[in-house]
């Protein structure tokens, strides 16, 4: 296996770790030597999580239910602790959570060495934030996965309760069940925003409709957790009513987890439509066409 890189991008601010499938993008601020310490934490324990998370690999894409075994390491702990909750509801894998769990990890190590004002880490859009008080980040949200834009921003303050955002759509890097163009959804941490964009994403959907292409998981990845479910590889034009009756799944499914207190809110997009959940106040006059749009944006 290619070992861990570590790397500042150009501007000297932001730490860009990789290792295999694993592509973080982490800031931390505050005082210098703080800021320093935190790093070179970050940098120690990077070098470990890939590792610990092939060894439990096969439990990790099993489906969870209730009485589980539970896993030993702490970042495959997290993924499981973050699907529990759907295991009776839905089919679902503790890899629904799994880019969640893994910025969650690393944002513990650099806020444990002392100091920081305020820290995220991005792992490919799922993001965990620590915020001190009086601090806030403004986070864009994407209108779709495989093409995305920011379609406008959500503020997070220090007060919030919100420590991780993460979004789900048919067109990502990982496999939907559902037909949602980007599903957002903000959380007490990553690992719970990553699951829960994951079943609300499912949910948003057309089941058996002839303008949806899907494939079998493992023919597109042998590996798949999925297995043989059907995946949604296409969406061709839907009809406004169709469109009305995909989002409604949704925000049902949103107002659900809200109630349960496993989400804060949650935005969800198709065909250009945009329905909102909770406590997410998108902000569409901060509208900013990006290439790399899943950066966080922030201010002092």
């Amino acid at each position: 296996m290619q070992a861990p890189l570590s790397r500042f991008l150009a501007d000297q601010r932001r730490l860009h770790l990789s290792h295999g499938p694993i592509d973080l993008i982490i800031e931390a601020s505050g005082p210098v030597e703080a800021v320093r310490a935190a790093y070179q934490a970050a940098e120690r324990r990077f070098a470990t999580i890939l590792g610990e998370l092939c060894a439990e690999l096969t439990l990790l894409r099993a489906p969870a239910y209730t009485d589980m075994k539970r896993p030993t390491g702490a970042v495959a702990q997290r993924m499981v602790a973050a699907v529990l909750p759907y295991a009776a509801q839905c089919f679902i894998t503790p890899m629904a959570a799994v880019a969640g769990a893994v910025a969650d990890e690393m944002l513990s190590v650099l806020t444990g060495t002392g100091g920081l004002s305020r820290a995220y880490v991005n792992n490919g859009g799922d993001i965990a934030l620590f915020l001190a008080p009086g601090a806030r980040f403004e986070v864009g949200i994407v209108d779709r996965i495989e093409a995305p834009q920011i379609a406008g921003t959500a503020r997070i303050t220090s007060n919030s309760g919100i420590g991780g955002i993460a979004t789900s759509g048919w067109g990502g890097r990982s496999f939907s069940l559902g037909i949602a163009d980007a599903v957002t959804c903000l959380a007490t941490n990553a690992a719970a925003a990553d699951a829960a964009a994951t079943v609300v994403a499912n949910d948003i959907d057309l089941p058996g409709h002839p303008a949806i292409t899907r494939q079998a998981a493992v023919s597109l990845q042998p590996d798949s957790d999925l297995g043989h479910r059907p995946v949604t590889v296409a969406v061709e034009p839907l009809s406004d009513a169709e469109i009305t009756i995909a989002l409604e799944r949704g925000r049902l499914r949103a107002e659900r987890l809200i109630a349960d207190r496993l989400i804060a809110g949650a935005s969800m997009f198709l065909k250009g439509r945009n329905e909102i959940a909770g406590t997410v106040e998108l902000n569409r006059a901060h509208y900013m066409p990006s290439a790399e749009p899943r950066v966080l944006h922030h201010h002092g």
